[in-house]
């Protein structure tokens, strides 16, 4: 097995980013021990798809970087923690308590705030080195053009979710001239500006078409890789971003087709295996490469057994629970006393109302497991695509055919749904809602809330107050939205990278 362990300079040489990487089969079972040049990397058309393969892994599993910053699944939890609808019981033993406070964002020197910006330009670093190599080895065509669609998508998915979470907010019909990221796309290491986010956004679309065009008609080894629908699934999620609802509509559309809305049996099954026919993209800790405590399902789901969990479980928003009947599956794995019958959980786990059962932990055989913190992780759903047409049809005035996608999708949920009676703008609040009951804890709501330009509101609701440190309300439009630069960057730009407002 070749397995490359190679440290890469970040953009402006803040950090270090280790590749590891295996063999697509056995998902690198062996301790990555043995290091190579950037060099190495780039000599054989093998070794740039062995660099492809450690951004997979590097996407949920820790690097250079604390516990819970596992790639980009950390970066998902910090998505929803900022938002309403994730709600801390109790600050347990504070991970994530300084992020759902607001406190990270507006501190350029938080490790919390460096942390997105280091990983996704890490990850940046490494397609540009392997779009740069691909061209110039030799090998099989059909596996450089799935090496470089590869590449294009992790480009593109990256600027996208920096410029979400460091600029403000797209806004369509205007020249979103404002500051995005700096936008690299080669292997150099000078000192460059903030691009506009207009320029950005250009660029993500760019390599997204170029993707599609390299991945199309190709198959993958497995759901953790991206193909043809998963690049659809990306251009519907900035297309709707952008307010480009005609296109949104067509690429969610694209992306769903061949992944079947999943039974409700296997909705509460624990979110846990990426076979589910519904999964479009999702990635597959395994035991031996496990990072414990640091896992994804060591903060998400209800039943791992550590302190975490035990004292500070995920509880759903009240409030949002309350708008959905019985009946339709997703409260179904809510528990509104905390008890959790099915799972017998010991006194040891603090019992809170509405805690969420909607991740539950397994080992490596797949069985419910409260000793591990495996369990696959959801990066796109075909649920995801059905919410995303229905949204963009009806904002494209093409209501009567978003209500025939907003009612499939939600009579599989409710099976005793009867159809909207909803119309207009309270039509449109109804998809949201399910949006948001649907995609909870999958890294979606601070990103919703601020394309939506919505205010963060938590009054009224369950949330704690000690907890919160009171922070109930941010305006919409308010600086806070916009995360800092980490400071490091501005430290390292010679002037060039401008901070947001303090």
């Amino acid at each position: 097995m070749k397995i490359i362990n190679n440290k890469i300079l970040l953009i402006s040489g803040l950090s270090l980013l280790s590749i590891f990487s295996s063999c697509e089969s056995d998902y690198l079972e062996k301790d990555p021990t043995e290091s190579a040049s950037e060099l190495l990397i780039t000599s054989s058309l093998d070794n740039l798809n062995i660099a492809l393969n450690g951004m997979h892994r590097n996407m949920y599993y820790r690097q250079n970087s604390s516990q819970g910053q596992n790639g980009a699944t950390g970066v998902m939890i910090y998505m929803d923690v900022m938002g309403e609808d994730l709600v801390f019981p109790s600050t347990g033993n504070n991970w994530f308590v300084s992020t759902l406070r607001w406190l990270d964002n507006t501190n350029a020197t938080s490790s919390g705030l460096f942390y997105p910006y280091d990983f996704y330009y890490g990850q940046i670093r490494i397609a540009n080195i392997i779009l740069k190599a691909t061209p110039n080895v030799t090998g099989d065509q059909v596996l450089k053009d799935k090496v470089m669609g590869e590449a294009y998508a992790f480009r593109a998915y990256c600027y996208f979710m920096l410029t979400q979470i460091y600029a403000k907010r797209y806004v369509a019909g205007t020249s979103n001239s404002q500051p995005g990221v700096p936008l690299r796309l080669d292997d150099s290491f000078n000192p460059i500006p903030r691009s506009s986010i207009e320029e950005v956004y250009t660029s993500v679309n760019s390599d997204l078409q170029k993707s599609f065009s390299l991945l199309s008609g190709k198959a993958r080894s497995n759901k953790s890789h991206f193909n043809a629908e998963v690049v659809k699934g990306l251009m519907a999620r900035v297309a709707l971003v952008q307010g480009k609802y005609a296109n949104a509509a067509t690429y969610a559309k694209e992306a769903r087709q061949g992944f079947g809305l999943m039974t409700n049996t296997q909705y509460k099954s624990g979110f846990n295996d990426y076979s589910n026919s519904e999964w479009i993209w999702g990635y597959k800790p395994i035991e031996t490469t496990s990072d414990f405590f640091g896992n994804f399902m060591a903060y998400m789901s209800r039943n791992y057994n550590s302190t975490q969990i035990r004292q500070a479980p995920k509880v759903v928003n009240n409030l949002l629970y309350s708008q959905f009947p019985t009946t339709d599956v997703r409260t179904q794995v809510i528990a509104p006393t905390g008890v959790h019958t099915s799972l017998t959980l010991s006194n040891s786990y603090s019992k809170y109302p509405y805690t969420s059962q909607k991740f539950l932990s397994v080992n490596a055989t797949g069985t419910v497991d409260n000793n591990t913190s495996l369990g696959d992780i959801p990066f796109m759903r075909a649920a995801e695509m059905y919410l995303i047409e229905a949204e963009a049809l009806a904002k494209d005035a093409r209501e009567p055919e978003s209500k025939i996608v907003f009612n499939e999708f939600t009579k599989n949920r409710n099976p005793l749904y009867v159809g909207t009676t909803k119309s207009g703008s309270a039509y449109i609040d109804e998809i949201l809602t399910s949006r948001r009951l649907e995609l909870w804890g999958e890294g979606f709501r601070f990103l919703d809330l601020k394309r939506l330009n919505l205010p963060l509101d938590r009054t009224g609701a369950n949330h704690v107050s000690a907890v919160t440190n009171n922070l109930s309300m941010v305006p919409a439009g308010d600086k806070r939205w916009t995360w800092l630069i980490p400071q490091a960057e501005i430290n390292a730009s010679q002037g060039l990278v401008v901070q947001n407002e303090l």
